[in-house]
């Protein structure tokens, strides 16, 4: 990251000469700070100060044990240094020398020059600023380039039964109170439908909130999610969490299978009784509020491991909506091609026409584990370097998919290696993919004598995923007993 110096006493320094790879720290909404080998503070952005309230000068070049009320063991800088090795999501509630509180999620990282540990970098969020962002905005990673109001069932694209039957069961669902839930895979589009869910029920002039419940750490979800009282913990505040600020509207808890069991329980609680409790409150607050709810891996099987509660997935999946992958509705990559196509051609200032017959042999014989997600970004990518031509050919692809190609002449799709082709293997490679796939768990488990959680270790998959794939090749596992 940068070169290192020794100073009189020996020890490695960063190179405080170069200041401009420290600069683009400067504006961060993120506290930063840097120190060398030995915790001296060298780099103390403007986000920083207002966390701590101290100015920078009286920081730099200060040990973080003589600015913080903190020592080696409880320093989660010092305990980076010592360990040579990041810390990552780290709550921590300190004060500074001055008096200041504050609570705080530290990530922190060694810096090594020549395999010489010269120092660490700590990025700082400040809870209450996270939870303030959180709660006043959809989180990122959602649908935000478009006008949310105008994504209905009509604007969701695809002809195949499997995928009809989901939007017409969503349809229906969205005039009721009833809770939902949507399964599917990666990119299938769970938040679209809960968006359209939305916009066609009763509420959709009351607010939406979309809540990734896998990308919010475990200490702070509670407190998003219901809210803070004073006094529950050292420097709480009284604060509406999101199930408040929604009331009367609808949420959207994604991957509500990766929040930690001990608040699934609270979560049923409150779904079932219709209110909330603010951390550490004793009074309860009355809530009227769609749920829309999704999750990534079949529930069932997440059941089995032991990661989503039975009651509240018998609670939030009242209706139960299935939105195949897009493996299994190939009939509508041309209508998705051509919607991208003209959806790019207005946001990047193009005049694509179309692909090429190559390209969509291609695009229905490659599995699509990112779903329409997936065809989006590699069209999407395809145009941006493609520069007047009007036809998306192999060569324009990422390059996950520039090593596959179909021979002239060939439906059989066959790969490319420095522009040429391989023989013809006249094989099915997605169903080659699955037979081997599935003999290889097969001869796993006789190895380990069915024994779940040996197999799951001895394929380097989690047991949940080995579940899941057992039920999918429905393997009995009896015989391997």
């Amino acid at each position: 990251m940068a070169d290192s110096k020794k100073n009189k006493s020996g020890n490695f320094l960063l190179d405080l000469d170069n200041k401009d790879y420290l600069s683009i720290f400067d504006d961060f909404s993120e506290g930063v700070i840097v120190t060398n080998a030995d915790g001296v503070i060298v780099y103390y952005n403007h986000a920083m100060s207002l966390i701590d309230e101290l100015h920078p000068d009286n920081v730099i070049s200060s040990k973080v044990t003589d600015v913080y009320d903190l020592d080696d063991s409880t320093s989660i800088i010092m305990q980076c240094l010592t360990k040579r090795k990041p810390i990552i999501d780290e709550p921590i509630y300190y004060r500074t020398r001055m008096g200041k509180f504050a609570n705080t999620i530290h990530n922190v990282t060694p810096i090594f020059s020549k395999s010489k540990l010269v120092g660490a970098i700590c990025f700082i969020r400040d809870y209450h600023g996270l939870t303030q962002t959180i709660a006043s905005m959809p989180l990122p990673g959602k649908e935000q380039q478009f006008d949310n109001a105008s994504i209905t069932f009509e604007r969701i694209i695809g002809k195949a039964s499997a995928f009809v039957d989901a939007i017409n069961a969503a349809r229906m669902a969205a005039s009721t109170p009833s809770p939902v839930m949507l399964f599917g895979e990666t990119g299938t589009g769970k938040e679209l439908f809960a968006r359209a869910i939305h916009n066609h029920s009763s509420r959709s002039a009351k607010k939406y909130t979309p809540v990734n419940c896998a990308a919010i750490p475990e200490n702070l979800l509670e407190g998003i999610l219901f809210g803070t009282s004073k006094g529950a913990f050292t420097g709480a505040v009284n604060k509406a969490g999101l199930f408040e600020r929604t009331n009367k509207g609808t949420i959207f808890l994604d991957e509500v299978n990766s929040m930690p069991v001990g608040l699934q329980s609270k979560i049923l609680r409150s779904i079932q009784e219709s209110k909330v409790r603010r951390v550490g409150a004793l009074k309860e607050i009355e809530t009227d509020l769609k749920i829309i709810s999704s999750v990534n891996n079949d529930p069932h099987v997440s059941i089995s491991d032991g990661t989503l509660r039975s009651d509240l997935f018998y609670r939030l999946g009242v209706v139960f909506i299935h939105i195949v992958p897009l493996r299994e509705r190939l009939g509508d990559l041309e209508l998705l091609v051509n919607h991208f196509i003209e959806k790019h051609n207005t946001l990047l200032g193009k005049n694509v026409q179309k692909v090429s017959n190559e390209v969509m042999e291609l695009f229905k014989t490659y599995n699509w584990p990112g779903n329409v997600r997936e065809l989006e970004h590699v069209i999407e990518g395809a145009m941006n370097i493609m520069g007047t031509n009007k036809t998306i050919r192999i060569k324009y692809l990422q390059t996950h998919f520039s090593h596959w190609s179909v021979k002239p002449g060939s439906q059989r799709l066959t790969r490319r290696h420095d522009d040429k082709f391989s023989e013809d293997s006249h094989t099915d490679l997605i169903k080659e993919k699955s037979a081997h796939e599935e003999n290889i768990i097969k001869n796993t488990l006789l190895e380990n004598k069915g024994n779940i959680t040996k197999t799951a270790r001895s394929l380097g998959i989690s047991r949940q995923l080995l579940y899941y794939k057992i039920k999918k090749f429905n393997i009995n596992r009896d015989i391997a007993k």
